[in-house]
């Protein structure tokens, strides 16, 4: 097969960081599909891509694309996807996958039905160290968990004048700051546990009630005057989660801890040892040990795990950071095409399995209950 050709679909600022991850892997971006054919033109010519498509079915209808990256608002992930899967494209599809369960289990399923490779960037899994952690943990070399604990935390949406699509249902879904950056932890630690949540008590609460009128943009800077509406989705939440093995999980989410830009952090306490990961801090893993010990791993292509090794791509020193997941993701997409299977691989059952923690998460929210996730 020669190089593949795709189509990036949405020109935001994760459209760009799919383009430039595609263009790394040694695709061919053969043409883009913006909001509109004016800023499809210009993106077009920024990003020195051939083609602007005038709406998504002209993206579809072009020969030359095998792969289509879905990057748009939220609320259309599902009609795009399943249009480009039953056009025999590859997909690429933003998380999360839908806005609803019922919406995500109907794309996984097609998905599997057609045989296409379909992935959902859950792109935390491909830094290095987390690779270590995973590989740690299936070794035993923790013994059995005792406790997972953690937290995702931001500040972008800590000023009210802020605002943005996501924090509008209608476009971002019923939840926000737990199905935008929850579902990213959920994701992330149930595969390194190697545990899957089967109960959850959870609690949302919007703490900012009113913000400026929307921009439409995708990270919204804050504007002065102007007007406000009221908000409906949720600021911060917390869950207590309990894993088919009995070990509990607690979980804090937030978009407006001040200093906080981008805080995505976990614990897994083993009866031996313990591990723990800070986003923000990806070059090394703590490992807890027993008579008051501890280790720190730090990534490089020279120890550890094979996946580990694999993915680490510069040497110690050289901070590898989130450009480098995403890169590694899409490569490993591309590589899922030619028929080759690299581990931890996310896909729409991916997918499918957040949407429907993210879906109990809600309900749990909702009826001040404990709720079983299926």
């Amino acid at each position: 097969m020669g190089k593949l050709g795709v189509a990036i679909v949405g020109t935001g600022m994760i459209g760009a960081v799919h383009r430039r991850a595609a263009l790394l892997a040694g695709a061919v971006v053969r043409g883009i599909s913006a909001s509109s054919p004016e800023r499809g033109a210009e993106v077009a010519e920024a990003w020195d891509v051939p083609r602007a498509y005038r709406d998504f079915s002209d993206a579809l209808a072009d020969p030359e694309v095998q792969v289509v990256h879905v990057c748009t608002p939220n609320h259309l992930h599902r009609a795009m996807a399943q249009a480009a899967l039953e056009a025999g494209k590859h997909v690429i599809c933003e998380k999360p996958l839908a806005t609803t369960l019922q919406d995500a289990e109907a794309l996984s399923a097609l998905a599997a039905s057609t045989g296409l490779v379909a992935t959902v960037p859950f792109v935390y899994r491909y830094h290095p160290v987390v690779r270590e952690a995973r590989a740690r943990i299936a070794h035993g070399d923790l013994g059995p968990l005792r406790l997972i604990h953690g937290s995702y935390l931001q500040d972008w949406l800590l000023d009210p004048a802020s605002n943005n699509w996501r924090v509008d249902p209608a476009l971002g879904g019923a939840s926000r700051v737990f199905a935008d950056i929850g579902s990213h932890w959920c994701d992330l630690v149930e595969w390194v546990s190697g545990e899957r949540f089967v109960d959850v008590s959870a609690t949302f609460e919007t703490v900012i009630a009113h913000r400026a009128a929307t921009t439409g943009l995708s990270f919204s800077t804050p504007a002065a005057g102007g007007a406000m509406q009221p908000v409906s989705s949720e600021d911060v939440a917390a869950a207590l989660f309990k894993t088919g093995n009995g070990t509990l999980a607690s979980l804090t989410v937030s978009q407006v801890s001040a200093g906080r830009r981008n805080r995505l952090w976990f614990e897994i306490d083993g009866a031996q040892a313990s591990v723990a990961f800070d986003q923000e801090d990806s070059e090394r893993l703590w490992i807890g040990l027993p008579n008051q010990r501890e280790e720190i791993f730090v990534r490089g292509p020279g120890a550890g795990s094979a996946e580990q090794r694999r993915l680490s791509v510069l040497p110690p020193g050289h901070a590898q950071g989130y450009g480098n997941c995403f890169d590694a993701f899409v490569a490993d997409t591309y590589r899922a095409i030619v028929a080759e299977r690299p581990e931890g691989l996310p896909t729409f059952e991916d997918g499918r399995r957040s949407a429907l923690i993210v879906d109990r998460v809600i309900a749990s929210a909702r009826s001040r209950a404990w709720t079983p996730i299926p």
